[in-house]
């Protein structure tokens, strides 16, 4: 049985008004009387009407939604990301649509045209680590579609973003690893297209650079898709492992990158910190109560989300065309746990 919302007509057959009158009604109109305007609310609330969104955005030009794209839901950033997007966007009046790309640019193309096509009145976006072409966001940008990047930022699209200090967060990381006595410090990277994956490797050889260790290529290993496909993660750890001079502590630059490192290590019994230390980006609540408990650097997601609503709000209901654009960046926060502290192995 297909399931049909209720209408006006169908308010104003069963109270045998006309269905202008009962649209003034609902609208408060001064044309019609109290005691009608009673009628028509009354049973308006108890037959569960609402009006239709589509309906009212075809009338005021605008749908009251905002679009967002990241690469997962299941990622705990992103979700508390979107929880702060949600709160934010709820208290002024718009209803969220989430779509995810999986880290595949044809899954963005097709969730940002679908997004469009649903006429939202602006769109948040990280975009996925396969994104080179930009041209399906600069031209919505181009036809005036509000749009604000956050974390994954596009530099080429002159809008508002949102992202933390990158750089900052990874050399903290990185330093510690080394004044903890590290030697050989693996960078285990995301796709080298996104902004952060630069960034933060900009971090990491700054932070080698602090306690004088040379940067080695062969210590840093991409994988496209972020720690996505667990698979990506195994190629590049056997490879880090299999080197002559194989590492002693591994800095992940995402948090499914940190989570299946120790994914890998456990499937291998490469004890942590024993045999190697781990320090990621990770957003995941239990991280210290793991075993051992991991160091990570740590976003303030949720306020990435609610600075990145408040900016794109604020470009939807601007009476004039926004011209200056901001980058705000927040601060990450170095946690340290056990699984970075240098410990001697036991014979």
């Amino acid at each position: 049985m297909k399931f049909e919302a209720v209408t006006i007509k169908d308010i104003a057959k069963a109270l045998g008004l006309s269905t202008s009158t009962v649209s003034r009604a609902l609208r408060d109109s001064y044309e019609i009387s109290p005691e009608t305007k009673k009628l028509v609310l009354e049973y308006a609330e108890k037959i569960n009407y609402r009006p239709n969104p589509i309906a009212l955005s075809l009338k005021e030009k605008r749908s009251r939604s905002i679009g967002i794209i990241v690469c997962e839901i299941a990622n705990s950033f992103f979700s508390q990301i979107i929880n702060g997007i949600e709160s934010i966007a709820y208290d002024k009046g718009y209803n969220v649509i989430i779509a995810q790309s999986h880290e595949s640019y044809d899954r963005e193309l097709i969730n940002v045209q679908y997004l469009a096509s649903r006429s939202i009145d602006g769109l948040l976006v990280s975009v996925s680590s396969e994104t080179k072409d930009l041209e399906h966001l600069q031209s919505l940008h181009a036809r005036g579609l509000p749009i604000v990047f956050f974390d994954r930022i596009v530099e080429d699209i002159d809008t508002h973003k949102v992202t933390v200090d990158n750089f900052k967060g990874a050399a903290e990381a990185t330093a510690h690893l080394a004044a903890t006595g590290h030697k050989h410090i693996a960078a285990l990277a995301n796709s080298e297209y996104l902004s952060i994956t630069r960034e933060r490797l900009a971090g990491y050889k700054e932070g080698l650079a602090q306690h004088g260790l040379p940067y080695d290529e062969s210590l840093v290993k991409y994988c496209p898709h972020g720690g996505l496909i667990y698979e990506e993660v195994e190629q590049a750890m056997d490879e880090l492992l299999s080197q002559k001079k194989k590492p002693d502590a591994i800095f992940a630059t995402a948090d499914k990158l940190t989570t299946n490192c120790l994914r890998y290590f456990k499937a291998r019994n490469i004890r942590v910190p024993e045999d190697i230390a781990l320090l990621g980006f990770s957003n995941i609540d239990l991280t210290e109560l793991l075993s051992p408990s991991l160091s990570v650097v740590r976003q303030p997601a949720f306020e990435i989300g609610q600075v990145a609503t408040n900016l794109l709000v604020d470009l939807i209901e601007s009476k004039r065309p926004v011209k200056d654009f901001e980058t705000q960046v927040l601060q990450p926060h170095l946690f340290i746990r056990e699984s970075s502290l240098k410990k001697t192995k036991k014979k």
